[in-house]
């Protein structure tokens, strides 16, 4: 067996676990999504009904 060139050295203390940064990822990523979701409300509550049924049957005639 060959003898190891290099010795093991510690982390830094800068760089994090990969946990802390999966769960901020999905942390704002939640927070995207409520946020969407709440100015979709507002903007329903707003302009009423009409106006989004309007949208989507105008995006989906678009498609086809």
């Amino acid at each position: 067996m060959a003898p190891q060139l290099t010795t093991p050295q510690q982390m830094s203390s800068s760089i994090q676990p990969p946990r802390r940064i999966s769960q901020a990822i999905v942390t704002a990523g939640v927070i995207v999504g409520v946020a969407a979701v709440l100015a979709a409300l507002v903007l329903w509550f707003h302009y009423g009904t009409a106006v989004f049924f309007e949208t989507i049957a105008a995006g989906i005639s678009a498609c086809f």
